[in-house]
């Protein structure tokens, strides 16, 4: 992917902002390699595609407690 493409599906701040868990309705945060929304609350990653958001239950995967907890330790 060259960086015109990369920019151009690099999800808006704005977005994030209202973007919520389909499953408990809290806050998503981005990871840190920009390629999923997490949930802390639900414990499950939600994948970006093409800068799109997956925010369905089907298309989330589980987040193991190490990786919650990198994640979180990360937020503070």
């Amino acid at each position: 992917m060259t960086g015109a493409e990369n920019r151009r599906h690099k999800l808006d701040p704005l977005v994030l902002e209202m973007l919520v868990c389909p499953l408990t309705k809290t806050r998503l945060t981005l990871s840190a390699d920009r390629t999923e929304l997490v949930s802390i609350a639900a414990r499950l990653a939600f994948p970006i595609t093409s800068g799109v958001p997956l925010l369905s239950l089907e298309e989330a995967r589980p987040i193991d407690p190490d990786e919650l907890a990198r994640i979180t330790h990360r937020l503070h």
